[in-house]
C-alpha cells in the first residue's frame, strides 16, 4: 500500500519519541499473549485495517491480535462489569476496547479500566495535545484510554440528485418536508443515530452550556424542550413517515446508492471518499456539514482492569499510534480516519500522506461543536426510545 516505503521512517522515527523506562518489559512480556480487540465491525474498510494492524503486531511483536466485531460497545461493558462483578480479576474475555463518551465513562466511574498507561506509551509523544485528547465527552480521561482517530458529524448526498443541501437543522427540516419519504436516520441507540440528535440537541438547546455539565433533571427538562418539538415536525415527514428506521448509517449509503433517500451521515469526513472508490456510492456523491459546525471527538482505545493480556493490548494499543499506522488509517483509500497525531512533528512525507484527500470527502472546513457531557447520551436515548422507539 502507499504507507509501505514509509515503514523504515516512520519506524525511526517512532523510536525517536520518549520511551517509558519499562517499555522493553511490557513488550516482553507481551510476546506470545493474544489480545481480544473488541471494535465495532460496521465498516468494511475499518476491518481490513485492523486485519492489517494483526498482521503487522505479530509480525513485529509476536502479539496475536483477533477483532471481535461487535455493534454495540455498550454490550462489551455490560459483560466488563459482569465478569468482574463474578470474580474474574483477571482473566477477562476483552483485552482491548473501541470506547469514548458514555462507554468511557461507564468504565471509569465502575474502577473497571486497567491504568493509567496511555501517556506512558513510546508513541505518545507524537500526540497532538491541541486536540481534545485528555478530555472525552467532558470526562477526563487520566490516561486510562489511549487516542486512536479523529471524527466528525459529516452528511452524504448525490449532486446529481441534491445540487444544494441543507445547511442547518432548520433547512434540514425544510429539505425533508420538500422531498417527504427520502431522508431519515439511524434508530437509536445506534452510534450515528443518537450523534444525530445530539448534533440537533446543540443547534436548538436555549443554552450550550448546560450540555457540558452532568445531566440533571431540570437541565435535561430545559435543553431538550426544543429538540422533541423539532423530532415531532420532523418524524412525519421522514422515510416511512417516521414509524421506522435504518439500522446504521452503512444501510442509510446503500439507500442513498439506490436513490431510496437523499442524505445519508457518517462520523468520518472521508467515508464517501472511501465509498466512491470501492464504488458503493456513484462518483456524483458529495459530502457537506452544516454552516454552524457539527459534533467532533476523538475516539480511543481502552483496557479493562481484568484483561488477560494488558501488556499485549499497550504494545497493540503503541502501534496503533505509531505515525505508519495512523498515515495509513488516515489515506482514503484504506480507510479515511483522520490522524490525532501532530503532523508539524512528521516528516514531509507522512504530512502529505495524512492531509491527502479525494473526491467525494469533506472539502470544507466545517467549525467543530463539542460533544455534550457523556452522561446525556443515556437520558438522550432513553427518552428517545420512549417517544419513538416502539413506532
Amino acid at each position: 500500500m502507499k504507507c509501505l516505503p514509509l515503514t523504515t521512517l516512520a519506524l525511526s522515527l517512532s523510536l525517536s519519541f520518549a520511551a517509558n523506562a519499562d517499555w522493553a518489559k511490557v513488550e516482553a512480556d507481551a510476546k506470545g499473549q493474544t489480545v481480544y480487540f473488541n471494535a465495532w465491525g460496521g465498516s468494511e474498510a475499518t476491518n481490513a485495517y485492523i486485519g492489517w494492524v494483526a498482521k503487522e503486531v505479530k509480525g513485529r511483536y509476536g502479539v496475536e491480535l483477533r477483532h471481535v466485531k461487535v455493534t454495540d460497545t455498550a454490550e462489551v461493558v455490560k459483560r466488563v462489569q459482569t465478569e468482574v462483578a463474578a470474580g474474574r480479576r483477571t482473566d477477562g474475555s476483552v483485552d482491548l476496547m473501541w470506547i469514548n463518551g458514555e462507554n468511557f465513562r461507564n468504565l471509569k466511574q465502575g474502577g473497571l479500566l486497567f491504568g493509567p498507561w496511555a501517556e506512558s506509551l513510546p508513541n505518545w509523544g507524537a500526540v497532538d495535545l491541541n486536540k481534545p485528547v485528555r478530555s472525552d465527552f467532558s470526562v477526563p480521561t487520566e490516561g486510562f484510554e489511549a487516542p486512536w482517530g479523529t471524527a466528525q458529524l459529516t452528511f452524504i448526498a448525490d449532486k446529481a440528485k441534491t445540487p444544494t443541501p441543507p445547511r442547518s437543522a432548520a433547512e434540514l427540516l425544510a429539505f425533508a418536508q420538500a422531498n417527504p419519504g427520502r431522508v431519515s436516520y439511524p434508530k437509536l441507540p445506534d452510534f450515528h443515530g443518537t450523534t444525530f440528535v445530539k448534533q440537533v440537541l446543540i443547534e436548538l438547546a436555549p443554552d450550550r452550556q448546560l450540555l457540558q455539565a452532568p445531566v440533571s433533571a431540570a437541565s435535561f427538562a430545559s435543553a431538550t424542550a426544543p429538540l422533541w418539538a423539532y423530532l415531532d415536525q420532523l418524524h412525519p415527514q421522514l422515510w416511512r413517515s417516521g414509524k421506522t428506521f435504518p439500522a446504521s448509517a452503512a444501510e442509510m449509503h446503500r439507500m442513498l446508492a439506490d436513490g431510496e433517500l437523499k442524505l445519508s451521515l457518517t462520523f468520518n469526513p472521508n467515508e464517501a471518499a472511501n465509498l466512491i472508490g470501492t464504488r458503493q456510492l456513484p462518483a456524483t456523491a458529495y459530502s457537506f456539514g452544516f454552516t454552524g459546525g457539527t459534533i467532533g471527538n476523538v475516539h480511543f482505545v481502552g483496557i479493562p482492569v481484568n484483561a488477560k493480556a494488558p501488556a499485549g493490548a499497550q504494545v497493540v494499543a503503541n502501534f496503533l499510534l505509531s505515525p505508519e499506522a495512523q498515515a495509513r488509517k488516515a489515506d482514503v483509500a484504506v480507510w479515511g480516519d483522520r490522524s490525532v497525531l501532530d503532523l508539524a512533528r512528521l516528516p514531509a512525507a507522512l504530512q502529505a500522506t495524512m492531509r491527502k484527500t479525494a473526491p467525494g470527502a469533506l472539502a470544507e472546513a466545517v467549525p467543530t461543536l463539542a460533544e455534550p457531557h457523556a452522561s446525556w447520551v443515556e437520558a438522550l436515548e432513553a427518552e428517545w426510545l420512549k417517544r419513538y422507539g416502539a413506532r
